[in-house]
């Protein structure tokens, strides 16, 4: 029995080396072909290089949604992803990169026309739309025209794809703008279903954060002040569309009436709708559109019907990742807040307490810095951690460094509490604004665990101890955290009269967690300026009194380790660069998608007394 024992036992062991042994191998053979290509790439010298042919059009064929500041990505696994054949779950587009190819291929006489392909297209605010728009007028002014190609047109593809000089669509298919909307999912039945005990804290009569977890609907006073600021977005979104055209704003679809009657007209031909309401100028397929592009721009090189070059490519020739010179003249300084707020360092691409201060601080210390612009495109999140970056900003302005606020799509709750000591606060005619309310919230499984037969109990030595999930929250516990709650409004309310020179009760007039759109907080005081960060820039330069002067985005300086491995993964990324694949997602997976977003909002919540200036309901749809 011994001896079988050994025997099996000198199987396993001998298999498992063996795995072993393959794993490393694969992962050795890969390491080894990545070094040779890229020391390939580097004898191949220029001959490689991605270069424009002359007569080309510049394909816009963009994948993802528009930002401000890319979420953070591991270079390991970004270089593994696409070397696979892989994209990236939710790809991201900085807009000053895509208004910086836009307006170089103006310039550029080897490119002849523009073309967009925005079938991949997510979109993004209001604000960053235009800003791409408005690059895309510069290109028309060139006298180089513009093209729209498309299988469809959501709200967002169709707002760049309205200043092409001919919008094509596909004969099959359709172009619906459907306006804004303010839909979320409500959990009061679902988290009671599970016996879990939600506490709720708040002030603010419109501070509707909460209902998702506190109602199975949305407030009358959710309601009230939601249809008003989503009504004015609408009306900014049809008043650009209406102007790039041109056609009468009359000619957009508000209700199912007026609709129907159009598509009745047309035998329920969504194509020809299109065609027939203005929103396209012809219907082609994808054949019939490269013919036309081959008559425009000549027969292509090699195997393409015509000569052009994608978006990523031309950015990697207009925008080479080489290492920055320092500059030595006077600087203002960048510095971007996007995402959630939450308390301690955060990656780039969301916002913490510790390292978004550490960025303002990073700026505060740099002597060729003299003014700093202060980007904020966020909801809130944690009232402590914007406290702390809204303490950086105060110091700055101690150190003689004026703070320019700049807003963009969304600058609400924790994004306005971290703005409003700004010596100036610039805004986006659609920047979501105010929501100044304060809430808590704290949940308990007490329940949940004693249905499945868990229980906890112990002794403490003071009442205070004891606190957690597993048990109930202590009467005096909520009457601590309410009391938190209302003197934090109480604090968000002092400090936004004292640094807009308002009352505390014409703040508070306007306050209670309402939500509004830049243009409205022009009117209200809220904001200083309408406008966005080159205007930002403008000011901060102006404040400081600098003529002569450079720009430069903060960030968060990488270790000699962390530089080595992302400049390894990015030359590795040019040499193998795998094909994208798209893979269709059910719509129930979707739809879980969105629940689980929603539902993450609980475990990024990590304020340290559960106090929070977040506007969930910012997120249009």
């Amino acid at each position: 029995m011994t001896e079988k024992r050994s025997w099996t036992k000198a199987i396993f062991v001998g298999l498992w080396s063996a795995l072993n042994f393959s794993r490393r191998l694969v992962f050795n053979i890969i390491f080894i072909a990545i070094i040779v290509g890229i020391l390939v790439a580097a004898m191949s010298g220029d001959s490689d290089k991605m270069t424009v042919s002359e007569s080309s059009a510049l394909v816009l064929n963009l994948k993802g949604n528009l930002v401000i500041e890319k979420q953070f990505v591991d270079p390991a696994e970004e270089f593994f992803q696409e070397a696979l054949g892989g994209q990236q779950e939710n790809p991201e587009i900085l807009v000053r990169d895509l208004v910086k190819v836009i307006e170089n291929a103006a310039q550029d006489k080897r490119i002849e026309a523009l073309v967009l392909s925005l079938d991949g297209f997510g979109g993004g605010g209001l604000d960053k739309l235009a800003e791409v728009s408005a690059a895309m007028q510069v290109f028309k002014e060139s006298g180089k025209p513009i093209y729209a190609m498309g299988n469809g047109y959501s709200r967002n593809q169709y707002y760049l794809a309205a200043n092409a000089d001919a919008i094509y669509l596909h004969p099959m298919g359709s172009v619906i703008l459907e306006g804004y909307a303010s839909y979320g999912n409500y959990f009061k039945d679902g988290l009671e279903n599970i016996k879990a005990s939600t506490h709720v804290f708040k002030v603010g009569k419109f501070k509707s954060a909460v209902e998702p977890f506190t109602r199975n609907d949305m407030s009358d006073e959710a309601k009230e002040a939601n249809v008003a600021w989503l009504n004015e977005l609408w009306a900014q979104y049809k008043e650009d569309i209406a102007t790039a055209r041109p056609f009468d704003e009359a000619n957009f679809d508000e209700t199912f009436d007026s609709l129907l009657t159009k598509f009745e007209a047309v035998n329920g031909d969504t194509a020809q709708y299109a065609l027939d309401n203005g929103w396209v100028d012809g219907l082609r397929t994808k054949h019939d559109f490269r013919s036309e592009m081959t008559e425009l721009l000549g027969p292509g090189e090699g195997d393409k019907p015509y000569n052009y070059i994608t978006f990523n490519n031309y950015l990697d020739i207009v925008n080479p990742p080489l290492p920055k010179v320092p500059s030595q003249k006077d600087q203002v300084a960048i510095v971007v807040a996007k995402g959630t707020i939450t308390d301690g360092v955060q990656k780039p691409g969301s916002i913490g307490g510790d390292s978004t201060a550490a960025l303002l601080r990073q700026a505060r210390e740099d002597d060729k810095v003299k003014a700093v612009v202060l980007q904020v495109d966020s909801g809130g999140g944690s009232a402590f951690a914007s406290e702390v970056i809204r303490n950086e900003v105060v110091l700055l302005k101690q150190a003689g460094k004026p703070v320019v606020a700049t807003m963009s799509s969304v600058a609400a709750s924790g994004g306005y509490w971290i703005s409003a000591s700004a010596d100036h606060i610039i805004a986006e005619p659609s920047t979501i604004t105010g929501s100044i309310g304060i809430f808590g919230m704290f949940t308990t499984f007490e329940n949940s665990l004693a249905y499945l037969g868990v229980y906890s109990d112990g002794v403490s030595t003071t009442e205070l101890n004891g606190i957690g999930i597993d048990r109930e929250l202590a009467d005096g516990y909520k009457k601590l955290i309410q009391m938190n709650i209302e003197r934090g409004y109480e604090r968000f309310i002092s400090l936004v009269a004292s640094e807009r020179g308002m009352t505390a009760e014409a703040v508070d007039e306007i306050a209670q967690g309402r939500v509004w759109v830049g243009t409205q907080a022009l009117e209200l005081g809220l904001v200083d300026e309408l406008g966005g960060l080159d205007l930002a820039i403008e000011k901060a330069a102006e404040l400081a009194s600098l003529e002569d002067y450079v720009t430069n985005y903060v960030t968060r300086k990488l270790s000699p380790k962390e530089l080595f491995w992302q400049n390894f993964f990015q030359n590795a990324q040019a040499v193998f660069s795998g094909a994208n694949i798209s893979i269709p997602t059910h719509p129930l997976m979707l739809m879980a998608q969105d629940v689980e977003k929603e539902l993450q909002v609980l475990t990024e919540m990590n304020d340290p007394m559960s106090s929070y200036v977040l506007c969930l309901e910012c997120k249009v749809h």
